[in-house]
């Protein structure tokens, strides 16, 4: 009995193992709307990929469906716990209605070789605009690279934001995509031509290598409800 026993849990050790030693590629969000947008406007999405197993994960093959659509990979091979982002943009000039897009990923993932992601997004024409009134919100900048840190270090960046549009302009909503990060806005309600704020806090405890997080902001802005804010960071054990 004891020899069956110990048979049994040598295999399963064994079946196991492999997995826990090889790469795996992890994402946080395989999907992403941009809601409405205007026909014309080029918007660009970044996801992030990282890799969970005790390998090298090597990502190849990065093909998007359509010749609108690009998809730049930051890194093509991450170290066990590293992560890395796969921007992906789209251009919507001579389209209109609701669109569909993917992009087609190779990686070396015994268990999931083919990776798919999708954009989403409805094109308005402009003589189809009624009306242009509404708040628009406006970020300068989108993305903040904090360089290298220390291990277990917590780094902080604020976005600022206006209210480029004719009326008040509501935060709805802000969230992140790692319990590690943290975001708080200066005032959740703008007036037309007011500025704001979001502070950024990420924490790196316990976290190495190449590090994306993203912030996404979800507002009453009339063209595009929904804003993506993207924090890099190197970090390195001290």
């Amino acid at each position: 009995m004891i020899k069956a026993f110990i048979i049994v849990f040598l295999f399963s050790v064994i079946s196991v193992f492999p997995q826990l030693l090889g790469p795996k590629v992890g994402v946080q969000l395989l999907e992403h709307d941009f809601g409405n947008i205007t026909q014309g406007q080029v918007v660009t999405h970044s996801f992030i990929i990282s890799n969970n197993g005790g390998e090298l994960l090597k990502l190849s093959n990065v093909k998007a469906s359509c010749g609108c659509t690009a998809a730049n990979p930051e890194k093509n091979e991450l170290k066990p716990g590293e992560s890395t982002n796969i921007a992906v943009t789209f251009n919507s000039k001579g389209r209109k209605g609701p669109q569909v897009k993917t992009v087609n990923v190779t990686t070396n993932d015994p268990e999931k070789q083919n990776l798919t992601l999708t954009i989403k997004c409805n094109i308005i024409v402009e003589e189809s605009q009624v009306n242009q009134n509404g708040a628009k919100i406006f970020f300068p900048e989108t993305q903040h690279n904090f360089g290298i840190v220390n291990e277990g270090q917590k780094v902080s960046y604020s976005f600022s934001f206006e209210n480029k549009g004719t009326n008040n302009l509501t935060i709805k909503d802000v969230k992140t995509s790692c319990g590690c990060t943290a975001a708080v806005v200066s005032n959740n309600t703008l007036k037309p031509g007011e500025i704001g704020s979001i502070k950024v806090e990420f924490d790196t405890k316990n976290r190495t290598g190449r590090n994306s997080k993203s912030i996404t902001v979800v507002s009453n802005d009339i063209n595009e409800p929904t804003k993506l804010l993207t924090i890099y960071a190197e970090i390195q054990k001290n």
